[in-house]
């Protein structure tokens, strides 16, 4: 029997429990300069328009969780779509990187 697929999205509090074990990936998909101005420490940045050409980086043995703007921003949900097509168990974060920041998360930049 398979295990049931994850679709709900990923708590902060869910997050900082599955990084600090070491369960999931953690893909940003915002563009590169937002990316340099901060994100979530360990952060793979992939901009959501190259995803598709670096797949290779990705791998299918962990879950996947990706991050933008904010819990509206439509490029983790395509970025989820578009690797859960691929075969990636995929979540997106429930909210994004300015929610992260101001629950007081430590951030990279």
């Amino acid at each position: 029997m398979s295990e049931p697929v994850k679709k709900a999205p990923v708590s902060r509090d869910e997050l900082k429990a599955n990084l600090h074990d070491g369960l999931v990936t953690l893909l940003d998909v915002r563009p590169e300069d937002e990316y340099q101005l901060g994100h979530l420490p360990g952060t793979l940045n992939i901009p959501l328009d190259r995803l598709t050409r670096h797949l290779a980086e990705l791998s299918k043995a962990h879950e996947i969780v990706a991050y933008c703007r904010g819990p509206y921003c439509v490029m983790s949900f395509e970025a989820v779509a578009a690797l859960r097509k691929k075969g990636f168990k995929v979540r997106r974060l429930e909210d994004g990187f300015p929610e992260w920041k101001a629950a007081g998360f430590a951030v990279e930049s």
